[in-house]
């Protein structure tokens, strides 16, 4: 797929972001072909390249997992030179995204209203931790202080433990996505109307928006609902059980499932003939008599003849895999989801693919993540026309 059949190419994105939500929005207009600029400090960059394993002497792991399809451009904007270059890059974009603290974009001049002074049509992505016209405005946000206050780190976890966060900074990565599909939304407004939109995203709103149905059980129940870990609240047998020589997922959805799984995987027909297990509803509620004896069934079965059995009788089912088999195995590969991409100074570096297809297509990493700065003077001097002497009198002067 090349770039112009991209449903974003041509459109260009000012990312002023930091850490992970405002990146990965960028990072998703990015895959969908847009031209995405981000802008770091000139000497420390985002502070994810300082986070985690390093690649090379600008680079690790958690900044290459959200800033592939971006180019890196070095701008102190604490300078007055600084502020004026980023405004003036502003006015060459269709999409600006920022997440400094409440007014400090103002305070740079780097503002909704000064931006849309330059460039009226801008569809202006604000992302903060709280509401921007709230109380709590100026508090800075943080993705687990977020899974604490929404209540996530709540639901999360076995029964008789303390509240526990997700792996990964869920709050911020769908922070980013529904940000992502806010510009999305507004860039289609514009194609009709002409007009911008500001947009203003909160971390702690999309926290809320990610408890779901836990959430509305919460309010039905009011308290909080029982955690059960890796099984499902509602649908028993479902979640994550100890075969013989490992752990694999098993996922009865119905009762014609139970009765096969019953009778062609773990041989125990009078558990199907049971009363009390005969609906789904009779199985929730007897779980605590089920699913032991399920348990001493399964783990004196090797895993890979239950899974074979189940997929046989048609019962959805898998293993469970460390992250690095995940990452390693055929069914990654097979889907192009792990790519390997240059680096001046290691050689090759993985970057993950997007997830996205398109016409049978899976979008293509058109960039890797980009060492700190490299394309402060290609970018200044295509879009900005600044030459040789401009760049290397900002440069001695600590703008970029």
């Amino acid at each position: 797929m090349n770039k112009l059949s991209l449903p974003l190419s041509g459109i260009r994105v000012l990312d002023l972001s930091r850490v992970l939500a405002g990146p990965w929005c960028g990072m998703v207009l990015g895959d969908f072909g847009a031209e995405v600029i981000k802008v770091e400090h000139p000497k420390r960059g985002d502070d994810t390249r300082d986070w985690g394993l390093s690649v090379g002497s600008t680079q690790t792991a958690y900044f290459n997992s959200v800033n592939r399809n971006k180019r890196s451009v070095t701008l102190d904007l604490q300078t007055i030179e600084g502020q004026r270059l980023a405004l003036a890059l502003a006015e060459q974009c269709d999409v600006v995204i920022q997440n400094f603290k409440a007014g400090g974009a103002e305070k740079m001049g780097l503002g909704y209203e000064q931006v849309k002074a330059v460039r009226p049509d801008v569809v202006y992505c604000s992302i903060s931790g709280y509401d921007r016209t709230g109380p709590e405005a100026a508090r800075p946000g943080y993705d687990l202080l977020v899974q604490g206050e929404a209540g996530l780190m709540a639901l999360n976890g076995e029964a008789n433990q303390s509240p526990l966060k997700f792996g990964v900074a869920v709050v911020d990565l769908f922070t980013g996505m529904y940000s992502a599909q806010a510009v999305l939304a507004a860039l289609y407004e514009r194609q009709r109307t002409g007009q911008g939109r500001h947009i203003e995203m909160a971390l702690y709103d999309c926290g809320i928006m990610v408890t779901a149905y836990c959430g509305l059980e919460a309010l039905l129940l009011e308290k909080d609902p029982p955690r059960y870990g890796n099984s499902h609240p509602s649908i028993v047998p479902y979640g994550v059980f100890d075969a013989a020589d490992g752990q694999l997922v098993i996922t009865v959805g119905n009762n014609s499932q139970f009765e096969r799984f019953c009778k062609e995987v773990i041989e125990r027909p009078d558990l199907a003939d049971d009363g009390r297990f005969k609906t789904n509803v009779q199985r929730t509620a007897n779980r605590a008599e089920l699913l032991p004896q399920i348990l001493q069934a399964l783990r004196c079965r090797p895993r890979a003849l239950l899974l074979q059995r189940m997929a046989s009788a048609g019962i959805p089912c898998g293993e469970v895999l460390g992250l690095h088999e995940a990452l390693t195995s055929e069914r990654t590969a097979r889907g192009g989801l792990l790519t390997e991409q240059p680096h001046p100074e290691v050689g090759s570096v993985h970057v993950l693919a997007p997830p996205y297809r398109l016409d049978g297509e899976r979008l293509p990493v058109r960039r890797p993540p980009p060492v700190l700065g490299e394309g402060t003077q290609d970018v200044l001097s295509e879009l900005l026309g600044l030459d040789e002497a401009e760049l290397r009198r900002l440069k001695a002067a600590g703008a970029i």
